[in-house]
């Protein structure tokens, strides 16, 4: 009897202590609604640009060497053309290091496996190895990390 009583004096508090905590609900539900649909367009952003690049390879021929195993730079230098597009592919990576680091995620394992490949090349590598020194030393860090061989980082691990 005496709940009844005290909820009769309190219902207003009540009242107004419902409606605040139906809010703090909804702008939670409402924050992480937003996060998630910003992560997929983000990851579509990123996807997207991503093929923006290399349909280049496929619009300009002439980069196909880009991606060769063997590259003779006696006979062929390297074009201007080709390091233009290796230094674009490391700006999109930098910017996708950035996003994982501010909480994107990745598969660690396919990308540094797909670092690893592609800076294999020889063309990838001199370009690689000619413009890490402008970028930050944490991204650097990274790259050159998945650079090294399989079985070294299994037994540093």
């Amino acid at each position: 009897m005496q709940f009844v009583a005290w909820i009769q004096g309190h219902w207003f508090e009540l009242l107004q202590t419902a409606s605040i905590l139906v809010g703090v609900f909804s702008a939670v539900h409402s924050v992480r609604a937003d996060t998630r649909e910003r992560k997929i367009e983000n990851l579509f952003t990123l996807t997207s640009g991503h093929r923006d690049i290399w349909s280049k390879l496929y619009e300009r021929p002439e980069l196909s060497r880009v991606l060769s195993e063997r590259v003779d730079f006696k006979h062929q230098p390297l074009a201007h053309e080709e390091e233009l597009f290796i230094h674009t592919l490391i700006l999109h990576l930098r910017a996708a290091f950035k996003a994982r680091k501010l909480g994107m995620q990745f598969d660690d394992d396919a990308i540094a496996a797909d670092i690893r490949q592609f800076f294999a090349r020889p063309i990838p590598r001199v370009v690689w190895d000619r413009s890490k020194g402008f970028q930050d030393a944490d991204f650097v860090s990274f790259v050159d990390l998945c650079l090294k061989p399989r079985s070294e980082l299994e037994r540093a691990a």
